[in-house]
């Protein structure tokens, strides 16, 4: 009897410790919201896999794995992936913690993707303030600035009383929100109850100041205390917040232009307006303006879609002046050298940093379109960090003609090697096609074709727009070829001749 009691035993502990991981595995599930109107399901992490299905706005899912920027996701009785561009997370504010790297050379990046601009490493052991964590990202106090770095490669401890951010001195009456979200508390304490919420660029009189935390008023009269290191102090609104004048308007410069919630690329679109409409400015916050429309209501609307009334407003639709076949007399093409500055892009296996020899490229192609009489704008022309919206705004503000972007590759398997030219939308698909016909029969490297790539400068691109890999920088031999002069001058002829044939067959059109 005690035999059997014994083995019923030994079965119940087996099992309990069987079912450990999977309770584990679980509890590294996280959810994701739905951020677009309708979002495609498909059977693997990219865009040409099968759609299986959708999920609409607002849908919550839940996050099972990760494969670069696509998620896997429960969808009824099996799993499929969405876009992670496509979703948000919800943030979760960090107080009195710290992150403690575990790796060397771990990449800080100005925002909480794999493809945003590094902006330093740390080495193992390093230690920073953590400010808040949104899915496998945490925003981490960083020499003076905010970053991101995946969670995996972290450990979040507990402050010191020692490490911990010094009390209060910053002078100032006004204290300024700088985070998306911050939960106001009754007590400065984090466990103290939630009672409201405010949101970033709002500005609150102080009342009282309590080491790391200072008391407001709210709207509603209510008052409150926030941590203050999500905020800056200033005798007045910050400056990013500026108070328009009675007479300053903004005109849209695009059909069908988004008019959103708030002042980001991804909060909801409350409404859309169309080119040469027109709406009071109630305030600039830092890219954005925040206008007032015709039911009262106010929405946020991107600087780079709008002229204001201090600046002649531009249109996609320039004059068109007459060209002869073989010149590009007339017409505007912005040159985006990848990377730059802090963003060194990717590192050859040899030493090369992307972001030197994009820049080298970029201003001889420059001096090529120039002297077939093109109107042409570099993105950036020294070693200087531009942000990948500056860079679709640049595009929008000139109008372009054409906007060419170079870049060099890189991957894990260094046997990979290779030209490849990327477009998004079917309209920027022929220049596409033509660029890559003539670049490839001017140099001697893998033909990869031309390929759908939703990059961000392709993606929010109203003007049409390539993104060129001129090699892989991660093959030790491919390296050494791409970053001679022979090859820029050989790949900027290429460009240059798909450029001339694009626009020649224009005109036969």
């Amino acid at each position: 009897m005690i035999d059997k009691l014994m083995q019923k035993m030994t079965i119940i502990i087996i099992s309990f410790i069987l079912v450990i991981p999977v309770i584990h595995v679980y509890a590294q599930e996280n959810d994701v919201t739905v951020d677009v109107g309708s979002l495609k399901v498909r059977s693997g992490p990219g865009l040409t896999y099968n759609v299986i299905g959708s999920v609409e706005q607002n849908d919550k899912l839940t996050v099972i794995g990760k494969e670069n920027d696509w998620l896997q996701i429960n969808y009824g009785d099996k799993n499929g992936w969405v876009a992670s561009w496509y979703t948000k997370s919800k943030a979760i504010e960090f107080t009195n913690k710290q992150i403690v790297s575990k790796a060397n050379k771990l990449n800080v990046r100005k925002e909480a993707s794999l493809s945003s601009a590094v902006i330093g490493q740390l080495q193992e052991g390093d230690q920073f303030i953590a400010l808040k964590s949104e899915g496998e990202w945490i925003e981490i106090a960083f020499n003076d600035q905010k970053g991101w770095v995946h969670s995996e490669y972290v450990s979040i401890v507990e402050q010191t009383k020692e490490e911990r951010e010094p009390e209060i001195t910053t002078q100032g009456d006004m204290f300024v929100v700088s985070v998306d979200i911050l939960n106001v508390r009754a007590k400065p304490d984090l466990s103290s109850k939630q009672i409201g919420q405010v949101e970033k660029n709002q500005a609150f009189e102080i009342l009282e100041k309590n080491h790391n935390w200072v008391q407001i008023k709210l709207k509603n009269g209510k008052k409150g205390w926030v941590y203050s290191f999500y905020g800056n102090f200033t005798e007045q609104p910050k400056s990013a917040v500026k108070s328009a004048t009675s007479n300053e308007t903004i005109k849209i410069l695009y059909n069908g232009t988004n008019l959103r919630s708030e002042s980001t690329t991804s909060s909801e679109v409350v409404a859309r307006a169309d080119a040469g409409e027109a709406f009071t400015v109630i305030e600039k916050v830092n890219d954005w303006y925040k206008i007032e429309l015709a039911n009262k209501t106010t929405a946020f609307v991107a600087s780079w879609v709008v002229s204001t009334n201090d600046t002649n407003p531009i249109t996609s639709e320039k004059p068109k002046e007459s060209r002869k076949k073989g010149t590009l007399d007339g017409l505007t093409l912005v040159i985006d050298a990848g990377h730059g500055g802090n963003d060194r892009g990717t590192t050859g296996a040899l030493g090369t940093d992307e972001k030197d020899i994009t820049l080298l490229t970029a201003e001889l192609l420059s001096t090529k379109l120039k002297a077939a009489g093109a109107n042409v704008i570099m993105t950036r022309e020294s070693d200087v960090y531009v942000d990948l919206r500056k860079r679709v705004s640049i595009s929008h503000q000139n109008a372009a003609d054409a906007f060419i972007s170079l870049h060099y590759d890189a991957i894990e398997n260094n046997s990979v090697r290779g030209l490849t030219t990327y477009y998004m939308y079917d309209y920027q698909k022929e220049l596409a096609t033509y660029v890559h016909k003539e670049l490839n029969d001017m140099v001697s490297l893998k033909d990869r074709g031309t390929q759908p790539g939703n990059y961000l400068i392709l993606r929010e691109n109203k003007q049409n727009a390539i993104l060129i890999e001129l090699g892989y920088l991660s093959n030790a031999n491919e390296e050494r070829q791409v970053t001679t002069e022979k090859y820029r001058e050989q790949a900027t002829h290429g460009i240059y001749n798909g450029i001339i044939k694009y626009f020649d067959s224009q005109l036969e059109k």
